[in-house]
């Protein structure tokens, strides 16, 4: 599966390293871990990785993407990671490169590169690179065995979600072999600001319960102003930040955040037993089966989501 991957990684003397805007534990881990992979193994190659920034994952070492020009592009090759589609990608100079692969654990979407490595039943983007190291004889240091860790761990929800199985445990072993403390990283990942903790709790009051299994909540771009002035977040930190609140409720098995920005609603869609990633598909959106995200024009069709994961649950077509 990895052979036309490390043909073209040896080929070219530039390497650039895109993944997905917004990007949260599991696109910096895969894009910090695999520079760290290519420049252990490839000590003479260039490598880049470009991108947004992003305060949730600060804390990341070797997060600061790196600010280059477009003609770097000029003979390089391009890797997008943890992206099933191509709006995705944040910096879509990818385009330039000689040559462009792909890395990606989320269920197809679209041809995006000259080679697409694709395969939805790992976890997270980094348990897919993880495999790819091991299988094509790749050496991993610290920093690189610590970010692709860092990636598993959150995409799986610390291993609770139904795609960490037993290889994952392999490949986390694996990883912790190297010299990093877990601990430093949990730290990180799970304490938090008092004001968090507040805006948490105020979201629990806000969801709203759609019937068949399903909640829901809504923040309009008012509310949204208001918290960013208040709590200091933006729209990815209420969107995916918030989505949570409503996972472990006893009777809800879907549930969807909605937040509207001036650029449309982003929906982000979770389960704990159904496959709804039909739905985000249906919206213009995509993921995995049961954490996917899409963004709808408005309110209005947001709500037609909820009725359309509540028909999902009664076992009717969409």
């Amino acid at each position: 599966m990895f052979a036309k991957a490390i043909e073209l990684i040896r080929k070219y003397n530039t390497v650039i390293i895109h993944r997905h805007s917004n990007p949260d534990g599991d696109a910096l881990g895969s894009q910090i871990g695999l520079k760290a992979l290519i420049n252990e193994n490839f000590p003479d190659k260039k490598v880049y990785i470009v991108g947004d920034r992003t305060k949730r994952y600060a804390f990341m070492e070797g997060c600061t993407p790196d600010d280059i020009a477009d003609d770097v592009y000029k003979g390089a090759l391009a890797i997008v990671l943890d992206t099933s589609a191509k709006f995705m990608i944040s910096d879509d100079r990818y385009r330039l490169a000689d040559a462009t692969l792909r890395f990606d654990h989320h269920i197809f979407c679209e041809s995006i590169c000259d080679v697409d490595i694709i395969d939805s039943t790992f976890e997270s983007c980094c348990g897919l690179l993880t495999q790819f190291a091991l299988d094509t004889g790749l050496r991993l240091n610290r920093l690189a065995a610590k970010s692709l860790f860092t990636g598993m761990v959150t995409d799986s929800g610390r291993f609770r979600y139904d795609s960490a199985n037993s290889r994952t445990f392999r490949l986390a072993a694996t990883l912790t072999e190297q010299s990093f403390d877990p601990n430093e990283i949990y730290c990180e990942l799970y304490a938090d600001d008092l004001k968090n903790v507040q805006l948490r709790a105020h979201y629990t009051m806000k969801i709203c319960l759609a019937g068949d299994g399903v909640a829901y909540i809504v923040t309009d771009k008012k509310e949204l102003a208001q918290y960013a002035a208040e709590y200091g977040v933006d729209s990815f930190g209420i969107s995916r930040g918030m989505v949570g609140t409503m996972a472990d409720i006893r009777g809800v098995d879907s549930w969807v955040n909605f937040t509207e920005t001036e650029q449309g609603v982003l929906c982000e869609l979770r389960s704990k037993k159904y496959n709804i990633n039909p739905v985000a598909v249906k919206y213009g959106g995509g993921g995995h089966a049961k954490a996917s995200g899409a963004t709808v024009p408005d309110i209005e069709t947001a709500m037609k989501m909820v009725e359309d994961i509540r028909a999902l649950h009664r076992g009717e077509a969409l």
